[in-house]
């Protein structure tokens, strides 16, 4: 038998999928019915913790005391970036329209984000967590993720910076804010994106970055004003890529010949972070990814519910469910970019690799 076939057939002739059974229990159990009283009170929430922000602002005048309010702005946005995630998921409304335009709005009015942008990108992540040459969120970029990608920075400043981005990479997530920014304009400007409502979008994310440094400007003196601004993306940045981050880095990459079934694809790639109500806000859920991973149209708050059903789903079939405290999580992430860097070895080192993976000729 060739390399190809045994690729192609033996994985889907020894693993068989039981999700239909899980999602049965889940649907049985009320906990994909939409959530809408819990989202309207998130919303109203954060509308009004955004607004009280501002008029702290206003009130408090030309004072070093901003800035506090400008890390208190970074994790409002934050939250808004969460809630536009929730909404381009469908978990809000049962009406597309509906989760598209909410999702449009908290995340382009309040986040300064292209939703079009964000929806094509992260649906792809979704669909092949950690596949490698698949997953945009482990291709090519200023952190390589991948032994292939290592393989292409041995040289100069990149050769330096690999070995080391393990430590640099929280402190660059305080520049994931201006990136998204950045990206979020380039994707709605791209007139061949094919992407529905892109004015609309463009509109709403240049409108809101425009207003925003207007106003730093004409109410603070200019180094009020930037530090103003750059406190509150380096939070914003931050937060939403330190709330991410767990989720996947550090667990095993799969590489584009193997074939797994959909419930161990999700959960084999995915981490959880142990939950408590400071960090289920924080991280705006996430950190129930695996059940995220299952049931991406689940409400946040059903998310810590839906756990004990996955993970003795998980345990009668023999997949490893992966939960930890979230500075472990952190610790975890450090250490695989570290040995990425400077060992590039094998990251889908576990005994299922040996299962699935095709023979070397």
């Amino acid at each position: 038998m060739t390399q190809e076939a045994q690729t192609d057939s033996a994985p889907s002739e020894q693993y068989v999928s039981h999700f239909t059974e899980l999602m049965q229990d889940v649907k049985a159990s009320g906990l994909l019915e939409r959530a809408h009283i819990y989202y309207w009170l998130q919303i109203g929430a954060h509308v009004g913790a955004f607004f009280a922000i501002w008029a702290g602002f206003f009130w408090l005048g030309n004072s070093w005391f901003q800035l506090i309010l400008a890390a208190a702005l970074g994790v409002i946005v934050t939250q808004f970036g969460f809630l536009g995630h929730d909404a381009a998921h469908r978990q809000m409304f049962t009406s597309a329209a509906w989760n598209a335009w909410t999702a449009r709005i908290l995340a382009g009015a309040f986040a300064g984000l292209s939703f079009a942008w964000w929806r094509a990108k992260h649906n792809m992540h979704h669909k092949g967590p950690n596949l490698e040459g698949y997953d945009p969120d482990i291709g090519p970029g200023a952190i390589a993720f991948t032994p292939s990608i290592v393989e292409q920075r041995t040289e100069g400043f990149a050769g330096w910076f690999v070995k080391r981005q393990g430590w640099l990479f929280f402190p660059l997530l305080t520049l994931e804010g201006l990136n998204l920014h950045a990206e979020s304009i380039r994707a709605a400007r791209d007139k061949d994106s094919g992407q529905p409502w892109r004015r609309v979008e463009l509109f709403l994310v240049v409108t809101r970055l425009t207003a925003y440094v207007a106003v730093l400007l004409t109410f603070l003196p200019l180094g009020k004003a930037l530090s103003f601004f750059a406190i509150q993306m380096a939070v914003f940045g931050f937060c939403l890529g330190a709330s991410f981050a767990p989720a996947h880095k550090g667990m095993p990459i799969i590489p584009p010949e193997m074939k797994l079934d959909f419930l161990r694809r999700q959960v084999m790639v995915s981490r959880n972070v142990r939950g408590n109500p400071v960090v289920d806000w924080a991280m705006g859920g996430l950190n129930y990814q695996i059940e995220h991973h299952l049931f991406p149209n689940m409400p946040r708050c059903n998310l810590k519910k839906a756990q004990p059903l996955v993970r003795a789903h998980c345990e009668r079939e023999g997949i490893d469910y992966m939960e930890v405290g979230l500075f472990h999580s952190y610790a975890i992430v450090v250490d695989y970019l570290n040995n990425v860097g400077l060992r590039a070895r094998d990251p889908f080192d576990c005994p299922l690799s040996a299962q699935l993976r095709a023979p070397s000729l």
